[in-house]
């Protein structure tokens, strides 16, 4: 079996996407031209464009899973849905994997059996400089995987490879987040189900920074989803510091709309919640402690 084949086996590519049709097709057009080959998925979030139909008539060989409403990042879920490899692969419309990295991927997670995620290098197109977070993961302050790179807490959701099977035990994006900072309850989640992420920089996606998107609303919605996520997983004492944390960097208006729909929502945050062990929380701890040294 030639190494395309291998990698086809093993690695599915999903890529999410919504109303941005010419973005998508210069993914697709990099990502079908992989001499991996792999199977790619491409989850429309409910498109009122033409992304569908561009699609089924420039690339049949694509499946296609079309959700009736936008979901955000959960929209992801029904793209893994549709996976039969043991490795999946996530691209954003916006991102692409290049030339080897599936392959590299594939045997980096085949040799590490305790890894659920590789987070990608991010080259930031036109002009390919390093994406910022790429320092950050970097200089993680957690031990090395050897031959591979620093243990994280976190991820890159359009531009990380995962175990299938760790996506669906922890139960993929959580709906109510929508869009803005949903890897952080996920990879929570894996770390306490015992998996380990890492950075990768062997593996490289380029980003090529979509013009359509709300920055305004993209911001608070981050901000939102922090607060969710300290409420959902972190002891009250913790949660607490890390609410004042995130409150502080927003303006009134804003810290009033995400104080509303955080007070709206905690019925359900609270049926939702379940702490983690002391052995990620001690993780995630260290890991802020170097952010803000950094700042």
């Amino acid at each position: 079996m030639n190494a395309a084949a291998e990698t086809a086996d093993a690695v599915t590519v999903v890529v999410l996407t919504y109303n941005r049709r010419q973005e998508l097709e210069h993914c697709l057009h990099q990502l079908t031209a992989l001499p991996e080959n792999p199977p790619i998925i491409v989850v429309d979030n409910g498109s009122s464009d033409d992304t569908v139909q561009f699609v089924r008539r420039r690339h049949p060989q694509v499946r296609l899973v079309q959700s009736p409403s936008n979901k955000g990042a959960a929209g992801r879920n029904l793209g893994v849905e549709q996976v039969t490899t043991p490795f999946v692969a996530f691209s954003d419309d916006d991102t692409w994997w290049a030339p080897g990295s599936l392959k590299r991927a594939a045997a980096i997670l085949q040799n590490n059996p305790k890894l659920a995620v590789l987070s990608a290098r991010i080259l930031v197109e036109p002009d390919q400089r390093l994406d910022p977070a790429c320092n950050i993961m970097q200089a993680s302050p957690l031990p090395e995987v050897e031959g591979v790179g620093p243990m994280l807490t976190g991820f890159m959701a359009g531009a990380n490879i995962m175990r299938t099977e760790a996506f669906r035990q922890c139960g993929g994006y959580w709906p109510p987040f929508f869009i803005g900072g949903e890897e952080a309850l996920l990879a929570m989640d894996i770390l306490e189900a015992g998996w380990r992420i890492a950075y990768a920089p062997a593996l490289l996606v380029h980003h090529r920074p979509s013009l359509n998107r709300d920055s305004t609303l993209r911001r608070r919605l981050v901000a939102r989803n922090a607060i969710w996520t300290a409420c959902l997983r972190l002891p009250w004492p913790v949660a607490a510091r890390r609410i004042r944390d995130v409150l502080s960097q927003l303006d009134g208006a804003e810290r009033g709309q995400v104080l509303a729909a955080t007070v709206r929502h905690m019925p359900r945050l609270l049926r939702a919640r379940q702490v983690v062990g002391l052995t990620t929380l001690t993780m995630l701890q260290a890991v802020w402690k170097t952010e803000i040294a950094a700042c």
